[in-house]
């Protein structure tokens, strides 16, 4: 049942932005310095299970590439509709990606998490590279990668 209520929820904030309460949050990555082509990351919400729920921005324009970023991937089925308009550039070694995104506040503090997974060209690809929960304590705090990235936080 609260599988079915937390889909009505995110749903919900989707789908009737109108009558749902929601705030700008502001996601910060900063990379690492390393040798190679520009970085793939996809930032997405999962529930308290870890199943995919939503995309919330994906860097990097080329969707040939979109499979490297595997449990985004998997989670979206690489449907253009969850990540139409939620797109850009990809990021370079030693940049900082800055995006701010529209979220439900029922979102916040209930079980939520924002995850990152990224992939460059011929080297690694990491999957949920970077895990946070998506609470109002955690806004501000930096959270390391274990791949490309440096640091992560996110500010409501």
């Amino acid at each position: 049942m609260r599988k079915i209520a937390a889909a009505v929820c995110l749903a919900s904030a989707i789908v009737l932005p109108g009558f749902v309460q929601a705030r700008a949050v502001t996601l910060n990555t900063e990379l690492k310095s390393y040798r190679g082509n520009d970085a793939y990351l996809a930032f997405y919400l999962t529930d308290a299970n870890g199943q995919y729920q939503s995309t919330l921005w994906v860097a990097g324009k080329k969707a040939k590439y979109y499979k490297h970023l595997r449990d985004w991937a998997r989670g979206s089925g690489l449907n253009s509709s969850e990540f139409d308009g939620v797109t850009g550039a990809s990021v370079g070694s030693g940049q900082t990606l800055k995006v701010t995104v529209e979220l439900a506040d029922a979102l916040i503090d209930a079980g939520y998490e924002i995850r990152v997974d990224s992939a460059v060209e011929d080297k690694r690809e990491h999957r949920a590279e970077v895990k946070v929960a998506l609470t109002s304590q955690g806004a501000g705090k930096s959270a390391s990668g274990s791949g490309y990235i440096d640091a992560f936080s996110y500010d409501l």
